[in-house]
């Protein structure tokens, strides 16, 4: 391992843009797929791989929703919770707020407080067996209308698990206002929920915008569309309105064309708040070390930039005020000049 492949690793990191379904490595969708008699999801390794082939974004929904389906069991949900604690750690992640849709796993069956009881479970099994501390964003899917949001809303503050940081919004942007849901969002901020919601993935500027008038919005899912507005990007970096960016996955789920078109560096350049993240990272064959690397090799990030994004993610995370401190801590003790 090269000393810059080591030192990426070996850099403390906080993620904020992780789905707990698409986190779901290869091995753990085959024993899901196994365990339940999936009709739609293969049970071959090698079909699962041509699975995972994604011919756009609406061919990507398609795919999370058949591996969603898989997880029935209270059981499943921790089991995912741990499977990712136990990749994070592998990749020197202190920090992780991971977003779960409620919806789906309580369509399936499971009982509201035992989805609950389960992610309070695997958070606990996760800093004891891991040494992660996890946090919680519940979204709603957009597809699903308003009335999913209301309905995610209220199982959130009837049980609110612990680590409980904020409400997001995900699935499709195309055909999906995000003003619609301003009522269920408004409402998530009134009761101490940070407003979270994707935005400007597929789409442009004005779904950002939208996301930030009517949402509310602290942060930003993905962001990437704002590139087009130079006076959205004014606004992000004067409101310091970070963007949660996944450039595997936006190259995945073709949102850009090639990594080496990514706009992260003009992000950056923009003054934009930006951190790194996986997104789906069982699905797309990723982890964060190696976002760190393509933004470091392809996009020509340099160390202190890619160490800049961690602080910035420190910053913009919903945990404790004492964990902040102590990340900052360690982050700071990094000396860049091992990293080759």
């Amino acid at each position: 391992m090269s000393s810059s492949s080591a030192f990426l690793r070996a850099l403390p990191k906080v993620e904020l843009h992780v789905h707990l379904v698409g986190s779901a490595s290869v091995p753990t969708v085959l024993r899901l797929a196994a365990r339940h008699g999936a009709l739609t999801v293969p049970t071959d390794p090698d079909e699962l791989a041509a699975f995972y082939a994604f011919r756009d974004f609406a061919h990507f929904i398609d795919v999370y929703q058949a591996v969603n389906a898989l997880v029935s069991t209270p059981a499943d949900v921790t089991d995912l919770v741990l499977g990712l604690a136990r990749e994070l750690a592998a990749a020197s992640v202190r920090y992780a707020e991971v977003t779960v849709t409620p919806v789906s796993h309580l369509s399936v069956g499971i009982a509201g407080g035992a989805l609950a009881d389960a992610l309070v479970e695997g958070r606990q099994r996760a800093r004891a067996e891991h040494g992660v501390e996890l946090g919680w964003i519940f979204d709603t899917a957009g597809e699903l209308g308003v009335d999913a949001a209301w309905a995610t809303l209220d199982w959130v503050l009837a049980h609110r698990p612990a680590g409980t940081v904020g409400f997001g919004l995900g699935g499709p942007e195309i055909g999906v206002d995000r003003a619609a849901f301003a009522g269920p969002f408004a409402a998530a901020r009134e009761a101490g929920l940070r407003s979270l919601p994707h935005a400007g993935e597929t789409t442009g500027p004005a779904t950002v915008w939208s996301a930030l008038q009517d949402l509310g919005a602290e942060r930003i899912g993905h962001g990437i569309g704002a590139i087009a507005d130079p006076a959205l990007l004014e606004h992000l970096a004067g409101h310091r309105i970070p963007l949660e960016v996944c450039p595997t996955s936006n190259l995945r789920t073709g949102a850009v064309r090639s990594l080496a078109e990514h706009p992260l560096p003009r992000l950056l350049r923009a003054g934009v708040p930006v951190t790194l993240n996986t997104d789906d990272p069982g699905m797309f064959g990723c982890d964060l070390v190696g976002e760190y690397r393509v933004a470091h090799e392809v996009l020509g990030l340099s160390v202190a930039e890619l160490v800049g994004l961690t602080r910035t993610a420190i910053d913009a995370a919903g945990c404790s005020a004492e964990l902040r401190t102590a990340l900052h801590a360690e982050l700071a003790a990094v000396d860049i000049g091992t990293a080759g």
